[in-house]
């Protein structure tokens, strides 16, 4: 008999829930990450829009190309990116935390129902039926 047929299926239940737990913290945390990255490109760009004087040429991009706007409309555009930005960085947090929690909550459950099993000995599971 295999360790895996040997786990009760409430406890492989409870395990398979944990990895898809720590998958979704994982995307998470990547989403939360290419958030960072995109508030931090659109503060530079703001930040050296608004170096130029009001009289410099300014560019957009839009898609392969580049198309020259007005200085006003531009800043009005990166706040509105950098508050979205902002807004689904605490969202995500807040999402995080929670997926946290959660995975703390599973690994009690599943060392409680582990510690209640009675231990497999090593060499019992390497030994050929």
């Amino acid at each position: 008999m295999s360790n895996v047929e040997e786990i009760p299926p409430y406890l492989r239940e409870q395990l398979a829930r944990y990895e898809q737990l720590q998958q979704n913290l994982q995307a998470i945390l990547v989403q939360k990450q290419q958030v960072e990255l995109e508030s931090n490109e659109v503060s530079k760009a703001l930040e050296e829009l608004k170096k130029a004087s009001d009289n410099d040429p300014v560019y957009k991009s839009a898609g392969n190309l580049l198309v020259r706007a007005k200085k006003e409309d531009l800043i009005k555009e990166l706040d509105e990116r950098k508050e979205l930005s902002n807004t689904r960085s605490t969202v995500l947090a807040k999402q995080e935390t929670r997926v946290r929690e959660s995975v703390k909550e599973l690994e009690a459950k599943i060392q409680e129902a582990v510690k209640g099993r009675p231990a497999v000995p090593a060499s019992s599971s390497t030994q050929a039926s």
